[in-house]
C-alpha cells in the first residue's frame, strides 16, 4: 500500500469540550436553615458558657464551703408501756427518746423551721409530734426530746399480730422514728430556699417494766436529702 502523504480531508474533528469551575461559590442555601443553623449554635454556645460558669462556682464555694453531712444520733430511748389490745386495736404508748444533731461545718448554719417527729410500729405510725423550731450554728451539737405518751388506734395484722406477741415476750421492741424537716442553710448572710430532708432511725428499746437490764445502743439516724 503506497504511503499517503497529502492532506486529510475527511471529516472535521470537534474541538475539545471546555469545563469551567466557578470558584467561590458553593451549595445553595436556604435562608431560612441558615438563620436557624445559626441561631441553634449560638444557643448551644451560650447554654455551654453558663454550664461552665456554674461549674467553676460550684468548684469554687465548695472548695471554700467544704460542706460536710449533718450527722443525727439517737442516742437513748426509755419505753415504760407498750400494750396493745386486740380487742379494740388500740396501742398504748409511753416513750422518751433522746436525740443529738451535729453540725460539723465551719461556714454553714441551719435554721430548722419545723419538725415533725413520727414514731412507728411494724410500718404504721402510732403517733406524731412537732417540735419546736431552733437555729444551729457554726460546729453545734443541739439536742430533740420527743416524748410520745397516749393511746391510738393501731390495725395489726396477724404476722404482726404474731411478731409482737414475741417481742412482748422476749421484752424488746423494734421501732422506728422517722423526722420530717423543713430547714435553710444560711452562708454568711445568705439564707437558701427551704430544703425538705427525712431522717429515719431503726432501733431496739427494751421495756423496763419487763425486769430485763438490756442497754440501750446508741443508734446513727439515715439522713435522706
Amino acid at each position: 500500500m503506497s504511503n499517503l502523504n497529502g492532506a486529510y480531508y475527511g471529516p472535521s474533528i470537534p474541538p475539545p469540550s471546555k469545563s469551567y469551575h466557578r470558584h467561590g461559590r458553593g451549595s445553595s442555601c436556604n435562608p431560612c436553615s441558615c438563620l436557624f443553623g445559626c441561631l441553634c449554635n449560638c444557643i448551644f454556645q451560650i447554654i455551654f458558657t453558663i454550664l461552665i460558669v456554674l461549674g467553676v462556682i460550684a468548684l469554687v464555694l465548695w472548695l471554700v464551703l467544704r460542706p460536710n453531712k449533718v450527722n443525727f444520733y439517737l442516742t437513748n430511748a426509755t419505753l415504760t408501756q407498750f400494750d396493745y389490745s386486740t380487742t379494740n386495736n388500740t396501742l398504748y404508748y409511753d416513750l422518751a427518746l433522746n436525740m443529738t444533731i451535729r453540725n460539723p461545718n465551719k461556714r454553714i448554719g441551719i435554721y430548722y423551721d419545723s419538725i415533725e417527729a413520727r414514731a412507728m410500729y411494724q410500718g404504721q405510725r402510732f403517733v406524731s409530734q412537732n417540735l419546736e423550731r431552733f437555729y444551729q450554728g457554726h460546729k453545734n451539737t443541739s439536742y430533740l426530746h420527743p416524748v410520745f405518751k397516749g393511746q391510738n388506734l393501731v390495725l395489726l395484722g396477724d404476722r404482726e399480730k404474731t411478731n409482737y406477741n414475741n417481742e412482748k415476750n422476749l421484752g424488746i421492741y423494734e421501732m422506728e422514728m422517722k423526722l420530717y424537716m423543713r430547714i435553710r442553710l444560711k452562708i454568711g448572710w445568705i439564707k437558701t430556699h427551704k430544703i425538705k430532708p427525712k431522717i429515719e432511725c431503726d432501733f431496739k428499746v427494751p421495756l423496763e417494766s419487763s425486769g430485763r437490764s438490756v442497754n440501750f445502743e446508741e443508734t446513727r439516724c439515715h439522713l435522706d436529702w
